[in-house]
């Protein structure tokens, strides 16, 4: 197709009239369960320091930059920790990297936070929600839960928590995997994150809601981490039909723990070469003033309405692809 021609949306009418009634829907799920809808800046003077989530840097008349947000987590927990009660929010999310079936700079992301829950009692709530939003698009089979190290002992026959870095490369060749350059024998996260997409993922929720819990203590990323002999990180995953739809997490609430968890991210960057990142000081202000016991999650409403809809890429359902933007 020429340029001439990429002025027209890549989604259709019928695309564009369900994303409408999804968003009718999940409001008035909201709305019944006394969730508030708040907004938040899209920029923000803080960004995601995680080296695996490449931000948008925009240059402020300060000289100083501004991080288009990854997601509106830390501006939403600085209002919880304002005391705004249970919240929700619909809002564009930008991620530099990857264009594909699944990926897309620009995207639309569903984040809420619920006082009081953990994350189980959150999965809950995001079955819940997507039994509403499915309602005459798809019927799914009764939602499925696994543990991470459940998934790994079940379809690759290893303990994720014990298994060494050479144990999990050794795995990943038995699968057809390797070698992998750049990823270091001691990388034991880099080899799970591996297995978990090229092996378990494409085989998890078939037709079906499957949630994978409590991941290793060294992936928690902002969730709190339960102690014991095996110390797991507190967070879920969702997955349709082999998509990753959701990330959840009982939320650390501990402002020193936080911030020694920004700066190892620092640390990992300089150390992959990759550019520094300004912390969120306001978001550690926050939670030094105390962010109440809660449980949030993001959800990629693109991804959501694509298998929900039984579409093969994200341009189906945006009204414009990355493309023709």
């Amino acid at each position: 197709m020429g340029v001439e021609q990429h002025w027209r949306p890549t989604a259709t009418p019928l695309a564009l009239q369900q994303r409408a009634a999804l968003l009718r829907r999940l409001r008035r799920y909201f709305d019944q369960q006394q969730v508030l809808e708040v907004e938040t800046p899209l920029l923000a003077r803080g960004g995601t320091t995680d080296p695996h989530i490449p931000s948008y840097v925009v240059e402020a008349s300060d000289g100083l930059p501004l991080y288009l947000n990854t997601s509106p987590e830390f501006a939403m927990k600085r209002l919880l920790a304002a005391g705004m009660g249970s919240i929700y929010q619909v809002c564009k999310a930008f991620r530099r990297g990857e264009v594909g079936r699944l990926h897309n700079p620009e995207f639309t992301l569903l984040e809420w936070y619920r006082i009081g829950f953990d994350h189980v009692r959150l999965m809950d709530d995001v079955a819940a929600l997507v039994d509403v939003l499915a309602k005459g698009l798809r019927e799914f089979e009764a939602p499925q839960r696994l543990s991470y190290q459940v998934c790994f002992q079940q379809y690759l026959n290893v303990d994720p928590h014990r298994a060494s870095g050479r144990e999990l490369m050794a795995c990943a060749a038995a699968q057809g995997i390797g070698p992998v350059a750049g990823l270091a024998l001691d990388d034991r996260d880099g080899w799970l994150d591996l297995l978990m997409s090229h092996c378990i993922q494409p085989q998890l929720g078939q037709n079906r809601l499957t949630f994978v819990y409590d991941y290793p203590a060294t992936q928690a990323s902002l969730a709190r981490v339960r102690p014991g002999p095996v110390p797991v990180a507190e967070r879920f995953e969702l997955f349709i039909d082999g998509v990753e739809l959701a990330n959840g997490f009982h939320e650390l609430r501990d402002a020193n723990e936080q911030r020694q968890r920004f700066e190892a991210d620092l640390r990992a960057r300089a150390a992959q070469g990759l550019d520094a990142i300004f912390m969120d000081e306001r978001l550690l202000a926050a939670l030094e003033q105390g962010l109440p016991a809660c449980a949030g999650v993001a959800l990629g409403l693109d991804r959501l309405q694509l298998v929900l809809s039984r579409s093969t890429r994200l341009e189906e359902v945006q009204s414009f692809s990355f493309e023709r933007i």
